[in-house]
């Protein structure tokens, strides 16, 4: 085996482990002051969901882009979907709109898909927690199979979003904290797979995203346009990086090396140029801040920024 085979190899393992730690949740850390201030910072700018939806209006052509797994449209469309109800986050579209961002994920090449199969994880924890709810209404905590007992051991991963149509206790992000601390499903001292800690995982997740196509939007008048993997990496260290050990970000690092060209982008989305890509992320980045505010505001007043 050659040297870059070997290389490339390491990699891959290195990434491998780094998924199954993150999918553990053995490498959540506190949110850094940092973070905390800039969500501050966004509650004194929060533009309320009609505002977007008017934005979308008219600015982008959001049509199906042909050839390409990951669709803009779709994704865009999900998310006014979930923020289409007051204050809540509809969380049948929250879910779609990370299937739609998973695509997109891997979409950018196997080094940072691999990141992406321990979302797929999470999004199925939660929707697997909604059908057993749907099916078992009646489920306490106490009995000898509880909700998370049901879900982890019997369950199993659900392949198919359709199967698990949200109402009642799933049906947002608000009633699934309500439903949960209710039921006495949310731990605050220990790891457990409530729906409540999934979504802080992802919501943290979303996080980083958000701010990576944010700045892969700028266009600065004087200067280059730096590198998606330069951009990432950024994003990264300011967000999910606060959670972290020093391995994983290592290995993380990695992965953004592996990071497309802009070029890519452009035709990911079928955008012909920086302005129209520009045009486009702009208004999906105020969508996916509307859903992330929502559910940061729902989490913070419950005290659920820091679960373990």
């Amino acid at each position: 085996m050659g040297v870059k085979s070997k290389a490339a190899a390491a990699i891959t393992v290195l990434l491998l482990f780094f998924g199954y730690l993150w999918l553990q949740g053995g490498l959540d850390y506190h949110w850094d002051s940092c973070l905390k201030s800039y969500n501050q910072i966004n509650k004194f700018n929060h533009l309320p969901n009609s505002s977007v939806a008017e934005r979308t209006e008219g600015s982008v052509g959001l049509e199906e882009c042909p050839g390409q797994t990951f669709q803009s449209s779709l994704l865009l469309s999900h998310l006014l979907a979930a923020s289409s109800h007051q204050s809540d986050v509809l969380l049948q579209p929250y879910l779609a709109s990370w299937d739609e961002l998973v695509k997109f994920m891997e979409a950018l090449g196997p080094m940072v898909g691999l990141i992406s199969k321990e979302i797929e994880t999470k999004t199925s924890i939660i929707r697997q927690l909604a059908l057993l709810a749907d099916e078992s209404p009646e489920a306490e905590v106490g009995s000898d199979k509880s909700l998370i007992d049901y879900v982890t051991t019997e369950v199993g991963v659900l392949d198919k979003p359709e199967s698990s149509h949200h109402a009642g206790a799933y049906h947002s992000v608000r009633s699934m904290i309500h439903a949960e601390l209710n039921q006495g499903l949310v731990d605050f001292h220990h790891q457990t797979d409530s729906g409540c800690r999934t979504l802080l995982r992802l919501h943290r997740a979303l996080l980083w995203l958000k701010l990576f196509l944010e700045k892969l939007a700028e266009t600065p008048e004087t200067g280059r346009l730096r590198s998606p993997s330069e951009l990432c990496r950024e994003a990264y260290q300011g967000t999910l990086a606060h959670h972290h050990t020093w391995f994983v970000r290592r290995a993380a690092e990695l992965a953004f090396i592996a990071m497309p060209e802009r070029a890519f982008f452009f035709r990911l989305v079928c955008m012909q140029n920086q302005e129209e890509l520009s045009v486009l992320l702009t208004t999906v980045v105020q969508a996916l801040g509307e859903v992330y505010d929502r559910t940061q505001w729902a989490l913070e007043e419950n005290g659920m920024l820091d679960l373990p």
